[in-house]
Parts: structure tokens; C-alpha cells; sequence
């Protein structure tokens, strides 16, 4: 109702008629409080913004081994075959060297099971030969000796023959000149004894007689040239024999020379034929030992790829997967490029492993709960998967933290996230809203991790 009067009655009325809902409602100190609250709250998150967080880069990987030879590998046939047994069954540990699976040579070469004994008896007959070889070179080294010698002889003996008829020639000349001299004094005698018989001195008779003794001398001249004609022939004769013996020689040595020369080479190819019957024994022999497949070093068969008896496999296909036992373990955590400038070896790393349950405030790694240490150990030169970067981490123990589970499998799963330096939390929220890299106090700087 309008209130029209001048006088109040609300205070009459109230004293008179207490109202209880009147009095449930809010009192305006209520709006204080609110406001105060409101207040309090604004400045605890101011003060929260000036508080230090460690920034960080995350990232996703798994685990793995520190080492290669830690790391799961498949095991290959060396040879080609057909499977014959299996010796091992998957999740099964093996030694080194225990034998994992048998198979059987495919290829007809390697048939024959005396195989090695009939390479074995190639080897022994070329090795005969050989050595017939090498004596029928000794004696063609003989055989060209001697003919060196008997060339020597027969070239003296014939170069003999050439001065002998050399000297005949020159006596047969010399008497040539002789007889000559002779049937000339012949001539000058029958010309004073046909002027002596012309005056008288000289009678017919020893004319006569002069005259045919002019005829005898005559004929000694002409059988004197003949026989130096024959001299000079016999001359000519032996040094053509000189030359033919040379010949003949020079023709049969090199015949010689020429069948040595030939044993030279089937030696060498029989030298060959032996190293390449050694070399085929001796892989023979390898390969026979290839066709029982072996562990390399100790550790859990995984998984089989080929399971069937009698099937066949190819060279170098593979056959199983080997997990070592007892590796050394490490985590591989894939991160940007853009943040790999700001890692460097030795970086203290955080971790979550797939199965372990953990609380984790990355900004403030003292409260975490559940998480582990490790440290940045090898950072990849170049990039992988998607263009992302590995970090290959090893474990550091921290204050506070524990031991690496020894339950983890190479493979599970991890999350991580590298440390970096402290900002105040206003710093990394503003970073985050646009954008930024982290930021690091100072260049960092190239170290190996030992």
C-alpha cells in the first residue's frame, strides 16, 4: 500500500509483528565478504604469475636399448633351404649358439652326401697332374739345356769345318799360283826352243818334248783351278752348313721352349683348379654347417616368421626375432626440430612409462608423483620419423627419484619431457599464447656424453 502519511509505522509494525522471513534473507555484509574473496583471490594469482616455472619440451618415444647389439634383431638363414625341424618354441631362452632351427640344402650342386670326398678325390687327381706337370717341365728344362749344348758343339765342329776349308782354299790358291808360275817358265822355254830349232841349236825331238811338256803344264793349271774351284764350294758348302745346324737348333729349341711354355700354363691352371677345389671344399664344408640355424647371443625368441616343416625359405630370409636378455635400457623420445637447438647432452630429462600411473606438473617437476629421471645421452645428427629428432636417454637417478622399473619391455610406450631453465609462470603463459620456443639463459654449448 501507498505510504501517504507523514507519520512512520514501519518501526510500530515490526516491533509488533516480527517477521522470521524478513530476517532469513541476505544482509548486505554478505556482498563484502564476496568482494574481499574476489580480491584475495586476484592477488594470489598475481603473485602465482611471479612465481619460477621450469620450461620444458615434451615429447613421445618408447623404450629401447642404449646399445645396438642390445636391441631386438632378427635372426636370417644363410643359405637357402627347406625346413626340416624347429628346436626352439616362442618366448623360449636360448643361449648362444643353441640351435634353433635345421633345414636342408635345396640345390641340386649340394646333393650328393659324399659330396666332400668326391671333391676331396678331384683335389688328390689334380694335384697328381700337377706334379707330372712340374716333372715334365724339369725335364723340358733338361731337353733345352742339352739342345743349348749341342748347339755349342755342332757350332764349333762345323765352324772347324769352315776354317779347314778356308785353309784348303788359300794352299789350293797358292798352288794354283805355282802351277801357273810353272807352265809360264813352260812358255818362255818353248819360245827360245823354237828359235834355238829355227838356228840350228835345238833338234826336233826336244822341241817336241818342250811342247808337250807346255801341254802337261797346261793341264796342271786347269785341274789346279778346278780343284780351287772345289775348295771354294766346299767354302761356301760349310757355311751353309754353319747356318742350317743354327737353324735347326734355333727350330728344335724353340719347340722345346714352345711345350714348356704350355706345361708353364697347365701348371698355372692347374695350380688354379686346385685353389678353387680347396676353396669349394672348404665352403662345402661352411655350408654344411649353415644348415643348423643358431642363436647369436642370448636371448628370447619372440616371434617365428616361418613355421611349416618341409616349407622353404630363401638366402637371408628372416626366420625369427631375438630379444636379448638383460639390456642396457634407454628411452628414445622423438621431439621438433625447432626445440632441438635448445637440447644438448646431459639435459635432465622426466619420464612417464606406459603402466605406471603418475601425477605430473611438468612446470614444477619436485611435486611429481610417479615419474622418473633420466638424462639426454645421444641427440640424432639428422632427422626421422615425420621430421621429429631422437633423443636417445639414459637413467640418472635424482633426489627423491627411484630406480627405473625392472619390469619395462622394449617397446612400451613413454612420454617425456626435457627440462630446461626456470621463468616465471606470466613469462611461459605468454610464451605459450604465442607461440614461442623456450628461451635459455645462455647459448648452449656442444658436449658428449660419456
Amino acid at each position: 500500500m501507498l505510504n501517504l502519511s507523514n507519520q512512520r509505522v514501519d518501526g510500530q509494525l515490526f516491533s509488533h509483528y516480527p517477521l522470521k522471513t524478513l530476517h532469513a534473507l541476505p544482509k548486505p555484509d554478505a556482498g563484502r565478504r564476496l568482494g574481499r574473496w574476489m580480491q584475495a583471490i586476484l592477488l594470489i594469482s598475481i603473485l602465482v604469475l611471479f612465481l619460477p616455472w621450469q620450461q620444458n619440451i615434451n615429447g613421445e618415444g618408447s623404450v629401447t636399448a642404449l646399445t645396438p647389439q642390445d636391441r631386438p634383431q632378427t635372426v636370417q638363414n644363410a643359405v637357402a633351404g627347406r625346413i626340416e625341424r624347429w628346436a626352439v618354441q616362442e618366448g623360449q631362452l636360448v643361449k648362444k649358439g643353441d640351435t634353433l632351427l635345421i633345414i636342408s640344402d635345396i640345390k641340386d650342386d649340394y646333393f650328393d652326401p659324399k659330396l666332400p670326398l668326391r671333391l676331396n678325390e678331384q683335389l688328390g687327381a689334380k694335384r697328381g697332374s700337377l706334379q707330372a706337370t712340374g716333372a715334365k717341365i724339369s725335364a723340358l728344362d733338361e731337353q733345352v739345356a742339352a739342345l743349348r749344348t749341342g748347339l755349342q758343339v755342332k757350332l764349333a765342329s762345323a765352324r772347324n769345318k769352315v776354317r779347314q776349308s778356308e785353309f784348303k782354299v788359300i794352299s789350293d790358291s797358292t798352288d794354283l799360283i805355282a802351277v801357273r808360275k810353272n807352265y809360264q817358265i813352260a812358255v818362255d822355254r818353248l819360245e827360245r826352243f823354237e828359235k834355238g830349232h829355227k838356228n840350228g841349236l835345238f833338234s826336233l825331238t826336244d822341241l817336241e818334248t818342250r811342247r808337250l811338256k807346255l801341254q802337261e803344264d797346261y793341264a796342271k793349271v786347269i785341274a789346279q783351278e778346278n780343284k780351287l774351284n772345289v775348295s771354294r764350294q766346299e767354302l761356301i758348302n760349310t757355311r751353309l752348313d754353319l747356318s742350317t745346324i743354327q737353324a735347326d737348333y734355333q727350330e728344335k729349341l724353340a719347340k722345346v721352349l714352345s711345350d714348356r711354355s704350355s706345361a708353364v700354363s697347365y701348371q698355372a691352371d692347374a695350380t688354379g683348379e686346385i685353389s678353387k677345389l680347396q676353396n669349394k671344399i672348404s665352403s662345402v664344408d661352411v655350408r654344411r654347417g649353415l644348415y643348423v640355424v643358431r642363436a647369436p647371443q642370448d636371448g628370447y625368441v619372440v616371434r617365428t616368421f616361418k613355421a611349416g616343416i618341409g616349407e622353404l625359405i630363401k638366402e637371408g630370409e628372416t626366420i625369427t626375432t631375438l630379444q636379448p636378455v638383460n639390456p642396457t635400457v634407454a628411452i628414445e623420445l622423438y621431439v621438433k626440430a625447432m626445440d632441438v637447438p635448445l637440447i644438448q647432452p646431459g639435459r635432465t630429462v622426466r619420464l612417464q612409462f606406459d603402466g605406471w600411473p603418475a601425477i605430473q606438473f611438468s612446470g614444477w617437476p619436485a611435486v611429481a608423483v610417479g615419474t622418473f629421471g633420466g638424462e639426454v645421452a645421444v641427440i640424432d645428427a639428422v632427422g626421422g620419423v615425420n621430421g621429429k629428432y631422437r633423443l636417445l636417454v639414459k637413467p640418472k637417478l635424482l633426489t627423491g627419484d627411484q630406480p627405473w622399473p625392472k619390469q619395462l619391455r622394449v617397446g612400451s610406450g613413454v612420454f617425456g619431457w626435457v627440462m630446461l631453465d626456470d621463468v616465471p609462470i606470466w613469462y611461459e603463459l605468454w610464451r605459450q599464447l604465442n607461440g614461442f620456443p623456450p628461451s635459455l639463459q645462455q647459448e648452449p654449448t656442444e658436449t658428449k656424453a660419456k
